[in-house]
């Protein structure tokens, strides 16, 4: 089952980054995306280590953005693919059996030829504009969510992504979708992990209390 809420990584720097997975997985996440960009696929690897050694502490499920081999190589539980990535088809003959694929999708057609590649799941958006993404694709907002999901009839869990907030977490669930990526409204207040699994009805007795020195 893919979880509802899925955090995704933010900072300015990669020691942010790792900095915000840690808190992210303290405040009860059950999965977390490292989404590093514009560095080299060494810093990648080597952050992608030290994110999948915080997740394990907390059990938290770790997905790696873009960098399919990372995945493989320090066994993430899966790996978001965009669309100028790989083809799905051609990383799943690559990864192991029980590592997820998830796909980028902006529109009704996105979604039907990420179906037909067997992703495991689709994170469609944007929902509203977001700073997240250099080159942002078209506003969705609830109602082309609305039309895509009747449209399709899928069962392959799709995921709601782009600038959402907590209050839009009803109207969004009304649509259909099976859950949310969020990454700003986290990142300022960790606090609201507990509130987006309330929302969509997510266990959150996860939640742990971080000691500084505590080991991994």
């Amino acid at each position: 089952m893919i979880p509802k809420l899925h955090y995704i990584s933010q900072g300015n720097t990669t020691k942010e980054h790792l900095e915000n997975i840690k808190k992210a997985c303290t405040s009860g996440a059950e999965l977390v995306q490292l989404r590093l960009k514009h560095i080299s696929e060494k810093k990648i690897l080597k952050a992608a280590e030290e994110a999948r050694e915080i997740t394990g502490h907390f059990q938290t499920r770790l997905i790696i953005n873009d960098y399919y081999k990372v995945a493989k190589k320090i066994k993430a539980d899966g790996v978001h693919l965009g669309k100028n990535d790989a083809c799905p088809i051609i990383v799943r003959k690559y990864l192991e059996t029980w590592q997820v694929i998830g796909g980028t999708a902006n529109t009704l057609e996105d979604c039907e030829i990420l179906i037909e590649k067997k992703v495991d799941y689709i994170g469609l958006g944007p929902f509203r504009f977001t700073t997240t993404k250099d080159k942002l694709s078209p506003i969705l907002g609830t109602n082309a969510y609305l039309t895509i999901l009747e449209t399709l009839q899928t069962n392959t869990p799709i995921i709601a992504i782009g600038g959402i907030i907590i209050k839009d977490v009803p109207e969004i669930l009304e649509t259909g979708v099976h859950g949310i990526a969020v990454s700003g409204d986290i990142t300022k207040d960790f606090n609201k992990i507990s509130q987006f699994n309330k929302l969509l009805n997510t266990p959150s007795e996860r939640e742990q209390v971080w000691h500084p020195n505590q080991k991994l």
